[in-house]
């Protein structure tokens, strides 16, 4: 079983429920073992929209990385995602961050996510379920990746 960190994010109808919604589909092919709080965010990249909720997500899974990528965009399109605008609004957003230690370059799939480190909506939720969790990179945790960022911001 393969231990992996995801990041969910909704910022259109009820995000909460989108949220929770996108949860229950993830334990039809994956065990939810531990999810953090949900965090209202500002937009990046795109800042003409709504605020948005994050929250991350620690799975198991028997899943290989590609079929398990597959599931996500999967339940994505089937909670109504439609991709127009990068970075733009969207009803639910999964993004595989960590799996277990590995370094995956595919295309259309890298892990850990590239920008993860530069994103406290990200991070935030990250470090209230895995703040030992290790970026096989840049060889930090995931709490002293949010420390130094938030050093960096200040």
């Amino acid at each position: 079983m393969a231990e992996v960190y995801l990041c969910l994010g909704s910022n259109l109808g009820d995000k909460a429920a989108n949220l929770r919604t996108a949860l229950d589909r993830i334990t039809e092919f994956s065990t939810v073992r531990a999810v953090s709080s949900f965090h209202d965010t500002e937009p990046v990249g795109f800042l003409d929209q709504d605020r948005f909720l994050n929250a991350a997500a620690h799975v198991s899974t028997a899943l290989e990385p590609r079929a398990f990528l597959d599931r996500l965009l999967e339940t994505e399109l089937s909670l109504g995602r439609v991709r127009t605008i990068p970075n733009g609004p969207r009803i639910i957003d999964l993004d595989i961050l960590l799996w277990d230690c590995q370094i995956i370059h595919e295309p259309g799939l890298v892990v850990p996510h590239p920008r993860m480190q530069d994103r406290l909506f990200v991070l935030d939720p990250l470090v209230e379920i895995a703040p030992e969790a290790l970026h096989p990179l840049l060889g930090r945790t995931v709490r002293q990746l949010r420390e130094a960022l938030l050093a960096h911001t200040r």
